[in-house]
């Protein structure tokens, strides 16, 4: 089984720490309301300026952050607090968060940068240095958009892309787990109307340009949510999961071109399904058929992706996040 140790910490944090500063090329998500919004991904975003966008900037800094923190005796956990302790500023912060005000800014990576702002604030909680809260007003600012989102948005968004609501609710969920009770009700609330009475999931995944599984994605906030009942509700959901059906969802998808940044996402695809078969895996219990056959397409798609994290820039600006993922999920 494929396990999160010391060698695989140290590579990941020398990875993304090269590129966390790294501004070009940049992939802007950015409404322009005049000319004079037309600056550098640095001059409006002076932490998550690197790692080709917004969003990877945000969960590569949750990654190096909670590995310097796993693994603190490292040589590139010294790194990493060492450029914390430089970009992780009070000031840097409060431009980030004011970024968030612009009228135009209301959509500004939801919900999939929403849901790691979350965690990032979450993991720098965890650590004992000056810059430990200086996110706090930033992850209260996204808070309050999945407090006034959630009730407004009528149906579920099932893409296997950023769009994906399941997704952002779990990493939301984790969040809200120690600092929102309320947003843990209505995560709570939303994902049993959207998804409480599915049955017989179809699993007609992956799309071609996917990184991550609509159906486990549902199935792992489920896990969340449900506790006790998970079983019951999964059994109906993947009534033919102990026979390896649908087969899509227990066979690695196949990744024709890294270069590519939308065909390098399936790299990612087989990294969050690994995620996702570990955890429901645990929520499932031993006793359950599909428990070990969850954790043995686990490691099939993780030895599929991992020797892929590095190797070029379009996967590697992002895949050792979901790599982290799936890692911490075996325990």
């Amino acid at each position: 089984m494929h396990s999160l140790n010391p060698a695989i910490a140290a590579r990941f944090m020398a990875l993304t720490s090269g590129h966390l500063t790294r501004e070009y090329p940049h992939k802007l998500d950015h409404v322009l309301d005049g000319p004079e919004d037309a600056q550098t991904p640095s001059a409006l975003h002076p932490i998550f300026h690197g790692s080709f966008d917004w969003h990877s900037c945000v969960h590569g800094w949750w990654q190096v952050l909670r590995l310097a923190r796993l693994f603190p005796d490292l040589e590139q956990a010294a790194g990493v607090r060492e450029l914390a302790a430089r970009m992780l500023t009070a000031d840097n912060f409060a431009v980030e968060t004011a970024y968030l005000a612009r009228p135009s800014a209301r959509g500004f990576e939801r919900p999939y940068g929403w849901a790691w702002a979350l965690a990032l604030q979450g993991e720098m909680r965890r650590h004992d240095a000056p810059w430990a809260g200086h996110a706090d007003a930033f992850a209260a600012a996204f808070a309050a958009r999945f407090h006034a989102f959630l009730p407004l948005q009528t149906y579920p968004i099932r893409v296997g892309t950023h769009y994906n609501s399941a997704f952002a609710m779990t990493l939301a969920r984790d969040w809200a787990a120690e600092h929102d009770c309320v947003l843990v009700t209505l995560i709570d609330t939303r994902a049993r109307d959207w998804f409480g009475q599915d049955r017989s999931c179809q699993a007609w995944e992956p799309g071609g340009d996917e990184f991550l599984s609509s159906a486990l994605c549902e199935a792992l906030v489920m896990s969340r949510v449900l506790g006790a009942e998970f079983a019951r509700w999964f059994d109906a959901f993947l009534p033919d999961a102990a026979q390896g059906l649908p087969a899509t969802l227990f066979s690695p998808a196949s990744v024709s071109d890294r270069s590519d940044g939308k065909i390098a996402h399936l790299d990612g695809l087989n990294l969050s399904r690994a995620w996702c078969w570990r955890a429901i895996a645990r929520a499932l219990g031993e006793g359950h058929p599909v428990c070990m056959r969850a954790r043995e397409t686990a490691d099939l798609h993780l030895a599929a992706a991992l020797p892929h994290v590095a190797g070029d820039y379009m996967g590697e600006h992002w895949l050792a996040s979901f790599a982290l993922l799936a890692l911490e999920a075996g325990g």
